[in-house]
């Protein structure tokens, strides 16, 4: 009810279980149970937000005015479908506490869930059903003012890999030197040497660009700095690098500074605790933000960590290789621990772009009208367009001019 009312409409609102109490209101007010008690607008409540724990959920998906939606209401109610079931159910994510087959790491796959599967995952149904809903209300009652919300754009930057050369220490050097050299990666080996001899910049180094971009256009952004040891996965630079630990400072001085936690930590909280401690340590200030290497988010556990790691915001919510609202909305919203029944400390700002999902898009034209279309669906109802781009792919050969992409998206966008 406060996402959709308080977060999304702007409006606050009271509850009230008495009867007698309900009847004496003289103001707008709404019955959400089985049966209306008068004439008052009612919405015809469906189970799930009455039960405990997790239940399998029978589910058929129909259109309210070109809209999917689902939990049909009935005729008496007032809408054709309880929203806020439907809105629980997304935002929750409900279906990931179902049982699923999880990927390589450990992820729920994107073609598992209900949106995927009907073909809504890029469309911010939750903010959609919250703003076709106050229209109705509108029309019930006239006075009802929406509170003031503002279409907003934020850029998140993985640093996973601050350099591709660069800062790498001799030893690390020297291997890299000879994999290239034992798999003749001639042009790899040339750039290598170019940036060991400084005549040539390193290619995931472009931070000061960035920076500029950022400052001209007046974009909201995050880097997400790993600041781990080495591992299987986890490949920065080492964070006894003074270079390293200069970069962050720098990088601090003009946008927020946040965590990308390394996969080693994904089930290890005191770990997490202290990448989050050294992080700290560098830039001299609280680090609040979260993201998890790759993505990985397992509900509820993900969550419950991060919260025992004293993190306020997590930037995880959403798909590496596919476009759209994970949760089905684009306006942050706090974490419900169904197992434990409590809204948890923690704010989750889903993304519903990743430079992954946009590389597996081959054509310009194709990129472009993908792109403009979350960017309208999200303008429409005022969201929060959230994308996320890693310097390294910024600075690497592909089929596009990443950088080029990048700029303009956030020059398009950002406004």
């Amino acid at each position: 009810m406060k996402q959709v009312f308080t977060r999304i409409l702007g409006i606050e609102i009271g509850f009230t279980t008495k009867v007698e109490d309900f009847i004496k209101h003289k103001n707008e007010k709404i019955t959400y149970t089985k049966q209306p008690l008068q004439n008052e607008f009612f919405v015809r409540s469906h189970d799930l937000l009455f039960e405990q724990g997790i239940n399998d959920v029978d589910i058929n998906v129909m259109s309210w005015d070109n809209v999917p939606c689902f939990f049909f209401a009935g005729e008496r109610s007032n809408l054709p479908f309880d929203i806020f079931a439907a809105s629980f159910y997304l935002i929750s994510r409900y279906e990931e506490y179902l049982p699923h087959v999880k990927d390589a790491h450990g992820r729920f796959p994107s073609k598992g869930s209900l949106a995927y599967e009907h073909k809504f995952l890029e469309r911010p149904v939750v903010d959609i059903w919250a703003m076709k809903l106050f229209v109705i209300l509108k029309e019930r009652f006239p006075v009802l003012v929406q509170g003031p919300r503002k279409y907003k754009f934020l850029s998140l930057i993985d640093v996973t890999t601050s350099h591709c050369y660069a800062n790498r220490g001799v030893i690390r050097g020297a291997a890299g030197f000879l994999l290239d050299l034992g798999t003749f990666r001639i042009k790899r080996l040339i750039e290598r040497i170019a940036v060991g001899l400084n005549i040539k910049k390193d290619p995931y180094d472009n931070f000061a660009t960035l920076i500029e971009w950022h400052k001209k256009l007046k974009i909201n952004s995050i880097f997400f700095f790993q600041f781990a040891n080495y591992s299987k996965y986890d490949k920065n630079v080492s964070t006894n690098s003074n270079n390293f630990r200069s970069l962050i400072k720098y990088i601090g001085d003009y946008s927020t500074m946040a965590l990308a936690a390394s996969y080693s930590s994904f089930n290890d909280v005191e770990l997490l605790k202290n990448e989050k401690h050294n992080l700290e340590e560098v830039v001299n200030r609280p680090v609040n933000y979260s993201r998890m290497r790759y993505n990985r988010v397992d509900v509820p556990e993900t969550y419950r960590n991060l919260i025992a790691a004293e993190f306020t915001d997590d930037f995880t919510m959403g798909y590496s290789y596919q476009i759209g609202f994970r949760a089905g909305t684009c306006t942050p919203f706090q974490f419900y621990d169904i197992p434990l029944e409590v809204q948890q400390p923690i704010k989750v700002f889903p993304f519903v772009l990743h430079d992954y999902a946009l590389r597996e898009i081959h054509k310009k034209k194709e990129l472009e009208r993908r792109m403009d279309a979350i960017y309208n669906e999200i303008k429409l109802v005022k969201g929060t367009f959230i994308s996320v781009f890693s310097n390294e792919l910024l600075g690497s050969d592909h089929t596009f001019d990443w950088k080029e992409v990048y700029h303009q998206l956030i020059s398009k966008y950002h406004v």
